[in-house]
């Protein structure tokens, strides 16, 4: 099988940037393998952060013309990408950054138009990996797990760690997978109030007091009851969370500090779920792998039948963008690339779209 050169492209619901990973895959004999050869992460200025903010509550002529425009961006970044670095490209493949998630209802939509991203990049782009599964009654989420099937399955568990955290396993030889709930889309609320984008290493959280009745409320959500395959996103978290925070008085360190504590019980409750004998291995990526106040309390309440591993920093920041690279792959090869054991659709699916520069 030849080598694919391939940029992929993520941007997630924590807002923080895009993610661009020059990524050559192969399959030699069984087994495929991957190298990260370039990478890129280029930060949202504050205007196109809140325009992506906002874009949930658009009109649809408004939304769709947002999403040409981002799709022509989406292409900008990736010919300036390949161009910099010299870049032989095979093709594009982009997640988009999703702005409406409902399964329930049949709906997900990522923005960042397909063809307006090939015209843009003069590149051949596949992207649009949701649609397809919801069409066929899955949540169309969480689509990382055929990467930690393929290329990360020597551990037990992996932990993505983005604006929402989702977890991905076997069990009975099938991929399960889904989104744990809040992550850092949480934490990075709490601290834009403030004007700080991120909390570096959990430096504030760690300072904090626990607050006893706000941890309660996040725990007691419902969506913590319902049972997998299940998957959320911006719309829950700012239907149910951000009407908890909003009232409260109290320091930001505090407020930091009890989400964290939230964000790991729940993922421990989640893992603590799988019946395990001996000691198990989880993997962590995604931006929270950072945070290392989290990572510490997250450890303690796994306890020692669980040892966290963190990669490379450059595997830790780009994992997803080198899965949607994968998941391109896949679907060029006409291979299964969504999971109907993690999404609950009727049946695996090779998804995605391709679109030709014009």
């Amino acid at each position: 099988m030849k080598t694919y050169k391939v940029i992929g492209m993520m941007s997630g619901t924590s807002l923080d940037a895009l993610d661009l990973a020059y990524c050559h895959i192969r399959k030699p004999l069984t087994r495929w393998e991957f190298e990260i050869v370039k990478t890129r992460s280029i930060s949202y200025d504050q205007k196109r952060r809140k325009k992506l903010q906002e874009v949930i509550s658009y009109p649809a002529d408004q939304m769709l013309s947002l999403h040409n425009e981002y799709g022509i961006w989406l292409g900008e970044q990736a010919k300036s990408f390949a161009e910099d670095e010299s870049l032989d490209v095979d093709f594009v493949s982009s997640h988009g950054h999703t702005v409406h998630h409902q399964p329930e209802k049949g709906l997900t939509f990522q923005l960042g138009s397909g063809q307006h991203l090939a015209n843009a990049s003069g590149m051949k782009t596949i992207c649009d990996f949701r649609t397809n599964d919801v069409a066929l009654g899955g949540q169309g989420a969480p689509l990382v797990p055929i990467g930690d099937h393929f290329l990360f399955n020597s551990y037990d568990f992996c932990l993505n760690l983005g604006g929402i955290s989702n977890i991905s396993f076997s069990h009975e030889e099938k991929r399960i997978a889904y989104d744990i709930g809040v992550a850092n889309m949480l934490l990075n609320f709490i601290t834009s109030r403030k004007g700080l984008a991120y909390d570096k290493g959990g430096m504030l959280a760690r300072k904090g007091k626990m607050i006893p009745s706000l941890l309660q409320s996040l725990n007691d959500l419902n969506y913590y009851k319902q049972p997998f395959p299940k998957s959320t996103g911006y719309e829950w978290f700012s239907k149910e969370i951000v009407p908890l925070i909003k009232g409260l008085k109290h320091p930001m360190e505090s407020l930091l500090h009890t989400s964290v504590h939230h964000i790991t019980e729940q993922i421990s409750r989640a893992i603590k779920k799988i019946p395990a004998e001996g000691e198990k291995s989880l993997l962590i990526t995604g931006g929270g792998a950072f945070n290392t106040f989290l990572i510490e309390v997250l450890q303690e309440k796994l306890g020692a039948q669980v040892t966290i591993q963190t990669p490379t920093d450059q595997l830790i920041e780009f994992k997803e963008a080198l899965v949607f690279a994968f998941m391109g792959v896949l679907r060029l090869e006409q291979e299964i690339n969504v999971l109907h054991s993690v999404t609950g659709a009727r049946r695996d699916s090779s998804s995605g779209v391709l679109y030709l520069p014009a």
